[in-house]
C-alpha cells in the first residue's frame, strides 16, 4: 500500500505516558478495563482496544471521527445504552492522535477499505456490524466496497462521507478557533457549538473534563497530516450492504439535511435515516444513538443470542 502522509507526536515517549493515564482515568470512571490489542497491518501498527474478546458473541467494530479516539464511543458508558453483551472492537484508526502509527493512504482510494478488512482478517472477524462516526463513516462505506460480505449491517453516524466539509462562518470560526488558540475555552466553545448541543446532548461533567484533556492534548502535540473526510459522492453507488444513517440536527460540520439527500441519492443499500434532535456532530457519545444501534442489532440476531 503506498503511504501518502505520516503523521506523529511531538514527544512520542511523554505523549504516550499521557495518552495511558487519560485511559486510566476512563477505565475507572467506568469500572471496565478496556484490552489492549497491537495488531501489524499494511499501515503499519493499529491498536485496538476490545470489550467481551474471549466470549463467543456477535461482533461489533467501531471507528472513530477526526481528532477523536474510538474510546469517546464510551463516555458516560455509553456502550451499555447498546443493551445487550456484544464484543466489541474500537480500533484506533491510523493517522488519528492515538496509539496506532500515523501512516495513512490517499484518502480518495479504496484503500481505507482494504485497511479496515486487514485489521478484521488479524482480529480473526469474519462477519461484523460495524460503526463509524464522522471519519468513521467513511471508513465504514470503504469498506463497505472493497470487502461487502464482512459486513452484517453498517451505521454511519453523522458521517464526512456525505457532503463537503461546511464552509459556512459560524462552522469555520469554531473549529478553526482551537486550532489556532488550543486553550481549553477556545475547545471547550467548539465542543459546546459544535460536538454537542446542551442540554439535551452533553456529558456528565468528569467525561466532559475528559474530552477537554483530550482535545486541548490531540492539538498541541499531534502533527496531524492526515487527510480530511471528502465527499464520496458516485463512490458511494458501490455500497450495497445493509446501512444506517444516524443524524444530529445540530451538526454544524456535515449539515444533516444535505447528508440525507446524498445518502438516498447515491447509497443503494441505505435501509433507514434516523435523525435525532437537538443533537450536535458527536452523536456517537448519545445515548439514545445507542439504543437505536442497539434495537437495530437485535432484529438482525437469533432469538437466542439476545
Amino acid at each position: 500500500m503506498n503511504i501518502k502522509r505520516k503523521s506523529y507526536f511531538k514527544d512520542e515517549k511523554n505523549d504516550f505516558h499521557f495518552l495511558e493515564n487519560w485511559v486510566t482515568q476512563l477505565e475507572q470512571l467506568n469500572g471496565r478495563r478496556y484490552e489492549r490489542i497491537v495488531i501489524e497491518t499494511i499501515l503499519g501498527k493499529t491498536h485496538v482496544w476490545g470489550i467481551n474478546t474471549e466470549e463467543n458473541l456477535d461482533t461489533l467494530v467501531i471507528f472513530p471521527g477526526a481528532r477523536t479516539t474510538s474510546l469517546f464511543w464510551d463516555f458516560d458508558k455509553g456502550l451499555d445504552k447498546l443493551n445487550q453483551k456484544l464484543t466489541i472492537f474500537l480500533v484506533e484508526t491510523n493517522g488519528l492522535p492515538n496509539f496506532s502509527d500515523g501512516n495513512t493512504p490517499d484518502i480518495k482510494t479504496l484503500d481505507y477499505g482494504y485497511w479496515a478488512n486487514d485489521v478484521l482478517e488479524k482480529l480473526k472477524v469474519k462477519k461484523t456490524f460495524v460503526a463509524g462516526a464522522s471519519f468513521g463513516g467513511l471508513i465504514c462505506m470503504k469498506l463497505g466496497i472493497t470487502h461487502p460480505e464482512k459486513i452484517i449491517s453498517a451505521f454511519i453516524l453523522n458521517p464526512g462521507c456525505l457532503q463537503p466539509f461546511s464552509m459556512k462562518w459560524h462552522n469555520l470560526y469554531y473549529n478553526l478557533l482551537p486550532i489556532l488558540y488550543p486553550t481549553q475555552k477556545n475547545v471547550l466553545a467548539f465542543l459546546e457549538k459544535a460536538v454537542f448541543s446542551k442540554p439535551n446532548h452533553q456529558l456528565s461533567q468528569q467525561y466532559e473534563q475528559l474530552i477537554l484533556d483530550y482535545e486541548v492534548f490531540a492539538i498541541s502535540r499531534y502533527k496531524d497530516r492526515t487527510q480530511k473526510p471528502y465527499y464520496m459522492d458516485k463512490q458511494l453507488a458501490a455500497v450495497t450492504v445493509d446501512t444506517y444513517l444516524l443524524e444530529g440536527d445540530q451538526d454544524l460540520l456535515f449539515p444533516y439535511k444535505k447528508s440525507i439527500e446524498n445518502a438516498q441519492k447515491h447509497i443503494k443499500g441505505l435501509k433507514e435515516v434516523k435523525v435525532f434532535e437537538n443533537v450536535g456532530h458527536g452523536i456517537e457519545t448519545y445515548d439514545q444513538a445507542m439504543n437505536y444501534m442497539g434495537e437495530i442489532i437485535k432484529k438482525y440476531r437469533q432469538p437466542h443470542d439476545v
